[in-house]
């Protein structure tokens, strides 16, 4: 027969407090999230709201549809296909080149110097922009610059014979170039570190070659993370005001300095809402475009 056996008694402090567990662990979360939330809404949130019911007003804050359809047409009009037209070209310029450089990388040793001054110079100079980016340039290959000065005094070459190009659509596509395609090595490498060994090895043993590997497996796997890179260069370009701003001076060749124009000047005092509806605009194409993006991103997620 088996004796009975006393519960051993529980010390107070064992037993779970009135009040703690799951109920407390998520206000504490939710608590941590408060932060981040309130930056979200005041740096995000509330501006979009502000561009969003401004972009439907008039001077006298009446509805009205007039200021989008004022975008279809003139210079507005303009703006935005050149800015599509910037951002496009700078999107695949980066891509193209951030692509190769990131197949060099991901060639060599894993933990090679190569890979280790690529990764950091990419991670510095893809927020390498404004009004720093623009001075580098102008100091560099401006009309007073160090390299346009040696070629006009020692080799006859002058950079700005054709005229002010740094300072239009062509400049603006050098200098956008510049911090595209460190973005780009950011996100493509990962993905060509993803390519398994056992793939081409595969290939290999069943008696494919070197263009049947990337046609049939690494072409497939890398096209959704390069579709996807190029749409987050194309966002990233077509957003971007800060580096335009400080290197154009005159005129607003691209949609950021459009909006500008209309906050700043005194020329359009009481049009400040057809900027708004600028601003909206921009907002629908980088939403369709970073929209785009998560799905292209979905189809890569299967094969990490």
């Amino acid at each position: 027969m088996v004796a009975p056996v006393a519960p051993v008694p529980t010390a107070a402090g064992d037993r779970p407090a009135p009040g703690r567990g799951p109920a407390r662990r998520a206000w504490l979360e939710w608590l941590v999230v408060v932060p981040f939330l309130a930056y979200v809404g005041t740096f995000l949130l509330y501006p979009t709201a502000l561009v969003l019911a401004g972009a439907f007003q008039d001077a006298r804050g009446g509805f009205t549809l007039d200021n989008l359809v004022e975008l279809t047409r003139g210079a507005y009009l303009q703006a935005f296909l050149r800015s599509v037209e910037l951002s496009a070209l700078t999107a695949l310029l980066g891509a193209v080149l951030g692509a190769l450089l990131s197949w060099a990388v991901a060639a060599g040793r894993p933990g090679g110097a190569l890979r280790r001054v690529v990764v950091a110079g990419s991670g510095v100079l893809a927020q390498f922009g404004g009004v720093p980016l623009a001075f580098a340039f102008l100091a560099t290959i401006g009309f007073q610059g160090l390299v346009t000065r040696f070629l006009r005094e020692h080799l006859g070459v002058d950079l700005f014979a054709g005229g002010a190009w740094l300072f239009e659509l062509p400049g603006l596509t050098l200098v956008y170039t510049f911090f595209q395609i460190p973005l780009m090595v950011i996100v493509f490498l990962p993905a060509l570190d993803g390519l398994r060994p056992q793939w081409r090895e595969a290939v290999e043993g069943l008696g494919g070659s070197s263009w049947t590997y990337w046609r049939h497996v690494g072409g497939p796997v890398l096209l959704p993370a390069f579709l996807g890179a190029l749409l987050l260069l194309f966002a990233n370009a077509f957003s971007a005001y800060a580096t335009a701003a400080a290197l154009v001076s005159q005129g607003s060749p691209i949609v950021p300095l459009q909006i500008r124009g209309f906050l700043t000047g005194e020329v359009l005092l009481g049009r400040e809402n057809l900027g708004k509806a600028l601003g909206l605009g921009m907002v629908v194409v980088v939403a369709v475009a970073m929209g785009l993006y998560a799905v292209v991103q979905r189809r890569f997620a299967r094969w990490r």
